[in-house]
């Protein structure tokens, strides 16, 4: 079998999957030939023992430092809940917001 990876299958045409498919004798892939683009993709990540999705990673912030910071806000965002403290909430609520947009940009 040939080392392939996700993103490679995904790029390719359902002639070429189907081609791909011919040449594995996996029972995930019997009935190639009717298969529609994605659960061919599907079936040929599970015969070649692939993961059938996409990895993301987080470059140039300290991931673990954010998430940290995010769950004392959320301790605190539930204290100024219970003590309805409107302004305070607000200002949390504000400021995981943007920890969450600023891991989410650095996600490529």
């Amino acid at each position: 079998m040939a080392e392939h990876t996700y993103e490679e299958l995904k790029g390719k045409t359902v002639a070429q999957l189907r081609d791909l498919a011919k040449e594995v004798d996996h029972e995930a892939v019997r009935g190639y030939s009717t298969m529609h683009k994605e659960p061919l993709v599907e079936a040929l990540c599970t015969a070649y023992g692939i993961e059938s999705h996409v990895h993301h990673e987080v470059v140039g912030v300290n991931k673990a430092k954010i998430k940290s910071k995010i769950r004392e806000l959320k301790t605190k965002r539930d204290e100024a809940l219970e003590a309805r403290d409107k302004k305070q909430l607000k200002e949390i609520r504000r400021q995981i917001h943007g920890l969450k947009r600023k891991l989410r940009k650095a996600t490529v």
